[in-house]
């Protein structure tokens, strides 16, 4: 199914910290997405299982109620056929966690405090490079 040209990108936040979704989703939808949000992996991974949502983005933190957690989110988000852009926000990269985002082919890793205008344009740069390779990289 194709989604109208008109219909503005849909996100997906999770973070465990209530202020941190909400700060991300005031952002976003100051700047036109659609956002939804989710307070744990759990929930996450509800929420990407509901059939009929197609996020372009989602955007994870790494340690949630578990270290590392988020990797959960992202796998998940990975095998949608929509194949949302994935971006993790960690206050705490490791070389481990670096190195495990980079396996799942994540598509941005943004270091907490994050930098709203340069998740912002990550956002949006991810999701025309999606757009554009979805519809079989028409210029």
């Amino acid at each position: 199914m194709h989604m109208a040209a008109s219909e503005s990108p849909l996100l997906l936040i999770v973070d465990d910290e209530v202020n941190v979704t909400r700060t991300l989703q005031m952002v976003f939808e100051r700047h036109g997405y659609r956002v939804k949000t989710a307070l744990s992996c759990a929930d996450a991974l509800k929420k990407l299982g509901e059939n009929g949502e197609s996020f372009d983005a989602v955007i994870t933190d790494l340690n949630m109620e578990r270290a590392d957690i988020g990797l959960n989110v992202a796998r998940a988000a990975r095998k949608l056929k929509s194949k949302p852009a994935v971006i993790i926000c960690t206050g705490y990269a490791s070389v481990s966690n670096s190195q495990s985002a980079l396996e799942m082919h994540v598509d941005y890793l943004a270091i907490k405090p994050v930098d709203l205008e340069q998740l912002l344009s990550a956002v949006h740069r991810l999701i025309t490079l999606r757009a554009n390779a979805l519809n079989g990289g028409v210029k």
